[in-house]
């Protein structure tokens, strides 16, 4: 009986993954538009749920501008979202993917301030990993001229987020602390870099010890991830620090609320604590929501601690706060022209790299930004990681031990 109930398992999940394919099958034959390549993510879950196929063209409406995609960039929110552990996800199949560069190909009606040519970036309610993508001049901004296609997609979720934390919601101001997380990713790179352009901040930086030659000339104090971050801190600086960033969540919230100095602020911009395996854990998410501390607004009260969150995306696409939006990126487009702040690319990736390029930020291999290249050709051992079906449309499993004899990094920029 127990194998019984397993074939029917093994049989359930396949016609669902068979329907599944029939609706993305449906969306993407529909009518007589033009098609791109596309990513698509079939359902939540592992790897195996990505796949680069066609689908139709979208074409601008009111108020957007057609954009032809040169890069996007890749977040570890991204791996979330394919793994269904956040908060209302669209249906599947769907586009992922949250930022975009590229050039403006049409522009629709009503639609001011672009013309065709022009080289932008742009935030995008999903659908960014397409080779077209449609967006509301509110999320478009045009590019500086030496600004490349590659920095685009590593400036705009980044940089926006880092100087929005720093600067609006913890008022950075000269001789303060900070201290950040994941020092050596795309935000991380950010938030030391826009310190730099305040006099006498000290930053502390927390990351795994393979990154930090890489990055230890960008914060002035860096610690391994691995070790009592909390007590090196405080033999550096006593009284802790004024401004803590957290995209770990878990039991790095209570550490960094301890770390507070008096009027300090405590923000909570991520949780990748909650990532472990490829797929979702419901152990993970538990254990990770279990180790909070449980914040008494008594105790911030009688230690004048501030405790914030920050969601980039959900201030733009629920909160409607385009505008301010909009004055924080003309700043920093201000700063790089100036050459104070300058994005860090990890690497480029083609579009059917797209799980070998997850799997690095899984991994916490990337020090900066990675970039999916929608011009790139793939590497090609990778190739048919992402493409390849079989005759009756399923994807081609890998023999096993092929993982480890594959290149992960096509190209370091």
């Amino acid at each position: 009986m127990a194998k019984e109930g397993a074939d029917m398992t093994e049989e359930t999940e396949y016609m669902i993954d068979k329907n599944v394919k029939k609706e993305i099958d449906n969306v993407e034959t529909s009518g007589n538009a033009k098609e791109m390549r596309a990513v698509i993510l079939s359902g939540f879950g592992g790897l195996n749920k990505l796949r680069v196929t066609k689908k139709a063209m979208p074409e601008p409406q009111d108020g957007e501008v057609k954009i032809r995609v040169k890069t996007c960039g890749l977040n570890f929110l991204d791996l979330m979202v394919r793994q269904g552990t956040i908060d209302n996800p669209p249906k599947p199949p769907l586009v992922p993917g949250f930022e975009c560069s590229g050039i403006v190909e049409s522009v629709g009606e009503n639609t001011k301030g672009f013309e065709i040519g022009d080289r932008v970036m742009a935030f995008v309610n999903y659908d960014a990993w397409a080779e077209v993508v449609c967006a509301p001049v509110d999320f478009v901004y045009k590019m500086p001229d030496e600004m490349t296609f590659a920095e685009a997609a590593a400036f705009s979720l980044n940089f926006v987020a880092a100087y929005m934390m720093l600067f609006e919601v913890a008022n950075l101001r000269e001789g303060m602390s900070v201290l950040v997380h994941s020092a050596g990713g795309g935000v991380g790179q950010a938030v030391a870099q826009l310190c730099s352009t305040v006099p006498n901040v000290t930053v502390f930086g927390i990351a795994s010890c393979f990154k930090h030659a890489a990055i230890r000339d960008s914060v002035a104090h860096l610690f391994d991830r691995n070790v009592d971050y909390i007590q090196e801190v405080k033999k550096i600086s006593p009284e802790g620090v004024d401004i803590v960033l957290d995209c770990l969540c878990g039991e790095n919230t209570g550490k960094g609320l301890s770390l507070l100095k008096p009027l300090g602020t405590y923000i909570l911009y991520g949780a990748s604590n909650m990532v472990t395996g490829e797929t979702k854990s419901f152990f993970s998410f538990a254990k990770s929501w279990w180790q909070v501390e449980k914040v008494n607004p008594i105790k911030l009260y009688e230690e004048n601690k501030v405790i914030a969150g920050f969601s980039l995306l959900n201030l733009l696409f629920k909160q409607g706060r385009c505008g301010l939006v909009k004055s924080v990126m003309d700043k920093l487009l201000c700063l790089y022209e100036e050459k104070k702040i300058k994005p860090v690319v990890d690497s480029l990736w083609a579009l059917e790299e797209v799980k070998e390029a997850m799997q690095r930020i899984h991994d916490r291999g990337n020090i900066g930004k990675l970039i999916l290249d929608v011009e790139k050709s793939p590497t090609p051992l990778m190739a048919s990681d992402s493409t390849e079906t079989s005759e009756a449309g399923e994807e081609e499993e890998e023999p096993e031990g092929d993982n480890d004899s594959k290149e992960r990094m096509p190209f370091i920029h």
